[in-house]
């Protein structure tokens, strides 16, 4: 399975700007900008969809590993927080973390921590990302 986007930058990194869009068409031609990266500007930026894509993913990881345990969460919510530093090397995506809020009626809490370490540890998108992954998880049920 492949999956498609695309950016087009015009100008200079401060005072040009970019639209990204996506095959899908969820995106299209959807505005970033040194600004919206980093500053305050109106539109998205990379560390963002990142951020976007690492909460989608570990939300479906999570709901696929608890069902292996034969655990259905009523619902997963998952917050990711992508932190972009500046080091010496330039700017770098250091961590991702993942504040998550799990709903699974009749489930021990602490067999439902476990289950979620092995899906941060599993998604598709935690593996990608060369970054520390750290995560808090708050357990309803």
């Amino acid at each position: 399975m492949k999956r498609k986007a695309s950016a087009v930058w015009r100008g200079d990194l401060k005072g040009g700007k970019g639209n990204i869009s996506t095959d899908s068409g969820v995106l299209k031609d959807t505005q970033y900008s040194f600004s919206t990266r980093f500053e305050n500007g109106v539109g998205t930026n990379p560390e963002e969809l990142i951020a976007a894509a690492h909460a989608g993913c570990f939300a479906m990881a999570f709901s696929s590993e608890l069902g292996k345990v034969g655990l259905k969460p009523e619902s997963i919510s998952a917050t990711a927080t992508v932190t972009l530093e500046m080091l010496p090397t330039g700017p770098t995506v250091t961590e991702s973390h993942l504040d998550v809020t799990a709903i699974v009626p009749g489930a021990d809490k602490n067999k439902v921590l476990e289950i979620a370490n092995t899906a941060k540890a599993g998604c598709p998108i935690s593996r990608l990302l060369n970054a520390k992954i750290t995560m808090d998880v708050k357990v309803e049920g």
